[in-house]
């Protein structure tokens, strides 16, 4: 596909058809996914794939029991044969910009160099999870490409849950996850989201200097 023809095609997916996914394609989707750019190529994230019927069940049976599965408004989201749960590593960057290159950075102060190797907490921005959202958009862009359907959902207060049936590490953030498969047209549309209209290019950007008005 033309590249504008994949992002202006992305939509979240809502409803799948259950067949399963070949894994060279789910690898291959992960393998561009691994291009996205990072901070000081740190590359700080990971990936929990679960691609087998027995791993997303219990995914579902964690997040979604069924005293609320009977009244979830998208059922055929359950259909997904693969979810993927990108999860970013804050430690990976503090290690990253202790590393030599790093520390011999014209443009920062000797402080800022000390700060960004000794915590996670000294980042005033956490790329990490920039990076791994741009990552995850890779991700969903090449869905589309490869003629595939995708949604990215938020865990919310059943990360705890995730991290427990699937053991990821403490050290791990996981930003929520990615719902892959086959499009089933046939399933409900999400109304509400697309009701709401982009809003015009003058109104987001700000060129020179942010107006006023917008203060």
């Amino acid at each position: 596909m033309e590249f504008l023809d994949v992002v202006y095609g992305r939509r979240m997916c809502r409803s799948f058809d259950a067949s399963p996914l070949d894994r060279a394609l789910v690898d291959g989707l992960l393998l561009a996914a691994q291009r996205a750019p990072a901070a000081g190529n740190t590359q700080g994230w990971q990936f929990l794939v679960l691609d087998d019927t027995a791993a997303v069940d219990r995914y579902w049976n964690a997040t979604l029991p069924d005293s609320r599965r009977a009244r979830f408004p998208w059922p055929g989201l359950l259909r997904a044969p693969v979810l993927i749960v990108p999860c970013a590593d804050a430690s990976a960057y503090v290690r990253r910009y202790g590393e030599a290159d790093k520390a011999q950075r014209v443009a920062a102060s000797d402080s800022e160099k000390v700060a960004l190797a000794a915590s996670a907490e000294a980042w005033t921005v956490p790329y990490w999870m920039v990076d791994t959202a741009m990552a995850t958009m890779t991700l969903l862009l090449g869905a589309v490409d490869a003629g595939l359907g995708a949604c990215f959902f938020g865990q919310f207060e059943h990360e705890p849950a995730v991290r427990a049936a699937f053991g990821v590490p403490d050290r791990f953030q996981p930003i929520g996850t990615v719902a892959l498969g086959r499009p089933d047209h046939a399933g409900r549309a999400s109304r509400s989201a697309r009701q709401r209209p982009r809003p015009p290019l003058e109104e987001i950007a700000h060129r020179g200097r942010w107006g006023t008005a917008d203060r």
